[in-house]
C-alpha cells in the first residue's frame, strides 16, 4: 500500500515547498545529482520502514530515526536551506502565516 505522491500536492512557484493540509514542507534540493538523489531516497525509505519494525525497541528506534534525519538532511528537506538567496525557511509553517498565503489562496480558489 502506498500513500499519496508528492506531485499530487501544490508546489510553491519557487519550487521550495509543497503544501499538505495547509502546511509547507520543504522539497529536496533540485541540484542533487540524479544518482545521489535516488540513493538518498532509497536510504530514507529503508530507514522509514525500519522505524516501523523497531517501534518496540527504544534504542533501535533512536538509531533508525537518526538515519531518517540524516537522509532528510542530505536531501535538503531538513537542516540548512539549499537555496542561496537569503530567503528564510518556512518549513512546517502554516502556509497562511507565510508570504505564500496569497499564492495558496489562488491555487485553491474554486471557480
Amino acid at each position: 500500500m502506498t500513500g499519496p505522491r508528492i506531485d499530487q500536492y501544490p508546489h510553491t512557484p519557487d519550487g521550495r515547498y509543497f503544501v499538505v493540509r495547509g502546511r509547507l514542507w520543504r522539497l529536496s534540493n533540485p541540484d542533487l545529482e540524479p544518482e545521489e538523489r535516488e540513493r538518498l531516497v532509497h536510504e530514507l525509505m529503508s530507514a522509514r520502514r525500519a522505524v516501523r519494525s523497531v517501534k518496540d525497541d527504544p534504542e533501535a528506534l533512536t538509531r533508525v530515526r537518526a538515519r531518517v534525519d540524516a537522509a532528510k538532511r542530505a536531501l535538503g528537506e531538513r537542516g540548512p536551506v539549499w537555496w542561496s538567496d537569503g530567503a528564510p525557511d518556512y518549513n512546517q509553517k502554516p502556509v497562511s502565516d507565510t508570504p505564500y498565503a496569497e499564492w495558496f489562496l489562488s491555487v485553491n480558489a474554486t471557480p
